[in-house]
C-alpha cells in the first residue's frame, strides 16, 4: 500500500509537496480503514484521494509525478541509455529549476506489513542520491545510501544488503541501484520494485482508450465470473443494455458488441462505434478498475469525471471505500473537477476532508498541495459549499460575469478603434 508520497522539481511542482494516505490524527474511523504493521502498530488509511482545483492549477501534473517516479524505478537502467541525459520534465518557469535536483519519495507497505521508504534525487546527468529504508520493527534501519557528491558514493550501514560491493560497481552513475537489482533478480531488493511494477497504473479517460477497451474485452473472455461482473457494471451504467459479447472474426481485432434491450423487444448488438462516449469510457475504465480491485494495486485516474456523470464518479468513489467490494485494500488516486464528489445527493460527505486535496499556483506559477483538513472543518460544515465560496482555496480567481466584461471590453476597444481608423 502507499502511505505517503513527495515530489519537488516535476513540471508545476516546483517546492517539495506531499499526498498522504495516512488518516490525520484523530480522524481515524471515518472514511478509513486499518492496516497492521510488521511491527504491530495499526495505521489507519483512507482508500481514496481526491485531488481538486481550478484549470491549469497542477491537479494533473499530481498524476503525472507519481507515474514518472514509477517510470524511473522501472526503466533507469534500461531505457535511460538512450536520452541525452536523465528525463526530468523540471519546473519551466523558473531558470534556476533546471540546475536543481528532481526529487521523489514514497512511503510503502509490501505484503508481509514491513514498511519502506524509498527515494531519489535526479540530476541533468546523475543520479546525485538515492536511497532505501526499512522499518520491520519500528526502527528506521538503512539498507543503503547513495550520495554522488561523496567520495564514498554508496553507503551499506548494518551489512544487511546482499551483494552491496558488486551492485554499487555494475551501478551507472545515470541508473537506479534499485533497477539495477531487480535487472539481475536480487532477492532483497526486488519485491520493492515490484511494488511500483504493479502499482501506480495510470488513467487518462480521453488517453489510450482503445488500448483500455480491448484490455476489458480480454477479460469478458477470462471466466463466466468475471463476465458477470462486467456485465454487471455495464447494466448500472447504461439503461437498456443486456450483456456483452465479444466477436472473433479470422484476420481482425476482436470485436466488441453490447447487447441493448428496449420495449420488451429481445436484446440487440449495436455497433461498437454506435456505442455513447460514456458508454465506451465507462466500458474502458472497467478492465482496469477492476484488475486494481482484485490485486490491491494503487490506480490513477486523471479527469475522472470527464467522462462520467459525477453520479457514475461517485460509484466508482465508493467501489473502493467499501470493504467488501475492496477487500484486498487497493487504493484510489483521481483528479476531478466536480465539486458534487464532495457530499451524496442526501448531503452526507462521500470523502472526509482528509481525502480532499486542493491545487493552488502561487505568484511563482509553483502548485501547492494540500488538504481540506489542514483548515480544521468541523463535523457540520458543508464541505462542498464551502469549497464553492473559496473558503479553502484551489478555486479559480474569477468573479461572476468577470469573462463577459473582459470581453465585452476587448469588443468595444476594437469597435473604437475601427472608429478611429475610418474617421
Amino acid at each position: 500500500m502507499l502511505l505517503r508520497f513527495r515530489v519537488a522539481n516535476v513540471r508545476s511542482l516546483r517546492d517539495e509537496q506531499e499526498l498522504s494516505f495516512v488518516v490525520p490524527e484523530g480522524d481515524e474511523g471515518r472514511g478509513s480503514r486499518g492496516l497492521t504493521l510488521s511491527d504491530g502498530k495499526e495505521l489507519s488509511l483512507y482508500p481514496v484521494l481526491g485531488i481538486f482545483g481550478a484549470n491549469a492549477s497542477g491537479k494533473s501534473n499530481v498524476i503525472t509525478a507519481l507515474k514518472r517516479m514509477r517510470d524511473a524505478v522501472l526503466n533507469s537502467y534500461a531505457a535511460w541509455t538512450s536520452y541525452d541525459g536523465i528525463p526530468r520534465d523540471e519546473f519551466a518557469l523558473d531558470p534556476r529549476a533546471a540546475e536543481e535536483n528532481t526529487f521523489y519519495e514514497a512511503d510503502i507497505v509490501l505484503a508481509d506489513g514491513v514498511r519502506w521508504t524509498y527515494g531519489f534525487e535526479l540530476g541533468a546527468r546523475r543520479v546525485e542520491s538515492e536511497w532505501l529504508f526499512a522499518y520491520p520493527k519500528g526502527r528506521r534501519q538503512v539498507w543503503f545510501d547513495r550520495d554522488a557528491s561523496r567520495e564514498q558514493v554508496y553507503e551499506f550501514p548494518g551489512g544487511r544488503l546482499q551483494d552491496r560491493a558488486l551492485l554499487a560497481r555494475i551501478t551507472r552513475p545515470d541508473s537506479l541501484l534499485l533497477t539495477r537489482a531487480a535487472d539481475d533478480a536480487h532477492p532483497q531488493l526486488t519485491p520493492v520494485y515490484d511494488w511500483f511494477r504493479s502499482n501506480l497504473w495510470d488513467i487518462t479517460p480521453e488517453a489510450e482508450r482503445p488500448q483500455r477497451e480491448a484490455y476489458t474485452a480480454q477479460r469478458l473472455l477470462e471466466s463466466a465470473t468475471t463476465r458477470r461482473r462486467i456485465e454487471e457494471l455495464l447494466r448500472v451504467a447504461d439503461l437498456g443494455i443486456a450483456g456483452a459479447e465479444v466477436v472473433r472474426e479470422p484476420g481482425r481485432a476482436p470485436v466488441v458488441r453490447l447487447r441493448h434491450s428496449g420495449g420488451g423487444a429481445e436484446a440487440v448488438p449495436l455497433d461498437w462505434q454506435a456505442e455513447s462516449f460514456g458508454t465506451r469510457s465507462w466500458f474502458a475504465l472497467i478492465g482496469p478498475l477492476l484488475l486494481a480491485l482484485d490485486t490491491g494495486a494503487v490506480l490513477l485516474v486523471d479527469e475522472l469525471d470527464a467522462s462520467l456523470h459525477s453520479r457514475f464518479a461517485a460509484e466508482v468513489v465508493r467501489l473502493f471505500q467499501t470493504p467488501w467490494a475492496n477487500p484486498k485494500g487497493a487504493q484510489l488516486v483521481f483528479t476531478a473537477h466536480d465539486p458534487s464528489l464532495f457530499r451524496n445527493p442526501s448531503g452526507r460527505r462521500l470523502l472526509q476532508p482528509g481525502q480532499l486535496w486542493l491545487t493552488e499556483k502561487d505568484e511563482r506559477g509553483a502548485t501547492e498541495l494540500f488538504p481540506i483538513s489542514d483548515w480544521e472543518p468541523t463535523e457540520e460544515a458543508d464541505l462542498m459549499t464551502s469549497y464553492l465560496e473559496g473558503s479553502y482555496g484551489g478555486v479559480p480567481r474569477v468573479s461572476e460575469g468577470q469573462v463577459v466584461r473582459r470581453l465585452l471590453a476587448v469588443d468595444t476597444a476594437a469597435e473604437a478603434g475601427t472608429e478611429t481608423e475610418e474617421g
